[in-house]
């Protein structure tokens, strides 16, 4: 982890906005610029066509896709890239988040609030399930940053304070917290918490503070990796151990 670096990045690509007059005005958005920025700041390896696709960075016969979300998406990119190159996924998670709310009408951004949810790095299950027929390639690397970040949303939304089922404009970085890597198969046993000895979904759903069908899809992930293993039951729920 490199904070200074990921601040040069977060700067460099602000003051690209700020000369385009405001957010909304890249061709991507600023936390995809950011994240891409940190990871190889020189911009001759970005954007690389490669094997029919284009890697967001490639260099040195390594490939790095940075995604927000959705990895669905990265399906046929992997498929194309994974027998050829080493690829790490960069997965960036809100760890404290700020809401800003931008009226279209007026053009009136309101002040700030802290939003009372916090990122952990499970989040990442949730789009690990979608690519999970990939996770065992020794290939296939996966970094998630934690950041401190920025969000303004439009006041778009169906509730009276237009807030609920709006849409997100853009988030911008404020600083880096912390980076987990996924490097390798044993990498993977992290994301159980230690004080979890036998315990069930829901148990693991209550320590990461996951919904229990995101839990469950974590156990399923973790499960097929072979870092945990079923021991029983109680009741309809698999009990389940850290393996050996």
């Amino acid at each position: 982890m490199d904070k200074i670096r990921f601040n040069q990045a977060t700067a460099k690509i602000l003051s690209r906005e700020r000369e385009n007059h405001g957010i909304g005005t890249l061709g991507e958005k600023t936390l995809h610029a950011v994240v891409k920025n940190y990871v190889e700041p020189d911009e001759d390896f970005h954007e690389t066509p490669l094997e029919g696709y284009v890697a967001d960075v490639y260099r040195e016969g390594r490939v790095f896709e940075i995604q927000t979300a959705n990895f669905n998406t990265m399906r046929a990119k992997l498929s194309a890239f994974l027998p050829l190159y080493p690829v790490t996924i960069v997965y960036p998670v809100p760890a404290t988040k700020w809401l800003c709310w931008l009226d279209e009408e007026t053009g009136e951004i309101s002040g700030r609030r802290k939003s009372p949810k916090r990122g952990t790095p499970y989040a990442v299950f949730r789009e690990l399930y979608k690519i999970k027929s990939f996770l065992k390639d020794a290939n296939l690397s996966i970094h998630i940053l934690l950041i401190d970040m920025e969000e303004t949303r439009l006041l778009n939304g169906w509730s009276a304070d237009r807030k609920k089922g709006s849409c997100r404009l853009d988030r911008v970085p404020i600083g880096l917290v912390e980076e987990i890597h996924l490097d390798c198969l044993e990498d993977y046993r992290m994301l159980v918490p230690p004080q979890l000895q036998e315990f069930t979904s829901k148990e693991y759903a209550k320590a990461t503070k996951l919904t229990l069908p995101n839990a469950q899809k974590a156990l399923n992930i973790l499960y097929f990796l072979g870092m945990v293993q079923r021991v029983g039951k109680t009741g309809n729920s698999y009990l389940y151990e850290v393996t050996e």
